[in-house]
């Protein structure tokens, strides 16, 4: 069976926990950009100049997290977005076009959340009121806090209705996008957590589920790991088939001698 093939578009950012989680779930990654260069010294993953990419090769998309958004994207004047890329924004709102245009799945963490709600017309909070609970800093890393997602959603399916997750932004979704529906709140103080559209198969979470699964999980939230491997479902891959695989050639490692335990 052939891997679902998934774009991951940056400039210049280190993608390496979202490469490890597309592989660990079925999927094969593939980094696009526009500095081959730059990634060919750095990466080991399969990469691609923009140039070269054609949308029809792909089976879907995962925006990563990452620099805020220029606010003129949504129609406002800076008060409070930072470490903006107009280079990044253009290459992953021409990606995301082009995968909406041809209809193939998509998944938004965190910044790409965000820029698929600009993408469909919504805005953003530049600066968040309550940074103490979500926002990310060098003494203690991600936050954690609970959400509230709506029954029978899709992240309600992987969590159940009450979590906790980790948390690690200073911006948020304020007016939703255009065919957009919110599906999971932080209950203390409203903030949109995750949505995904009405009519296509375009997914978003404001954390970072990445950071949650492999070597990064945490035993004070759920698995991050459960988000890739709807994404490689929803894909057309098969994320159980692929962990049997991996399992067996670990199994094989340890009985040659070419795995310590």
């Amino acid at each position: 069976m052939q891997l679902p093939r998934i774009a991951i578009p940056e400039i210049n950012q280190d993608v390496t926990n979202y490469v490890n989680a597309v592989k660990a779930a079925g999927m094969e990654p593939v980094v696009i950009s526009v500095q081959t260069e730059h990634i060919e010294q750095n990466y080991q993953q399969e990469y691609l100049d923009y140039s070269e990419f054609r949308v029809s090769s792909f089976d879907g998309l995962v925006l990563p997290g990452g620099r805020d958004i220029n606010p003129a994207r949504y129609g406002q004047e800076n008060k409070g977005s930072m470490y903006i890329s107009d280079e990044l924004d253009e290459l992953q709102l021409a990606v995301l076009d082009d995968f909406v245009k041809i209809g193939r799945p998509v998944l938004g963490v965190c910044r790409g959340y965000q820029l698929i709600n600009v993408y469909f017309g919504g805005t953003l909070i530049q600066d968040i009121a309550w940074k103490e609970r979500h926002t990310y800093s060098k003494e203690t890393g991600d936050k954690v806090h609970r959400s509230h997602a709506e029954e029978g959603s899709w992240i309600a399916e992987l969590y159940g209705t009450e979590f906790f997750h980790n948390s690690a932004h200073h911006q948020a979704v304020d007016k939703c996008g255009e065919g957009l529906e919110i599906v999971g709140r932080c209950p203390e103080d409203g903030i949109a957590e995750a949505f995904r559209h009405t009519k296509k198969e375009i997914y978003g979470v404001q954390w970072h589920p990445e950071r949650m699964c492999l070597a990064h999980e945490r035993n004070d939230t759920v698995c991050g790991f459960s988000i890739f491997q709807y994404f490689c479902r929803v894909c057309g891959g098969n994320p159980c088939e692929q962990l049997s695989r991996i399992v067996s050639q670990c199994r094989s490692e340890v009985m040659h001698g070419r795995m310590g335990l």
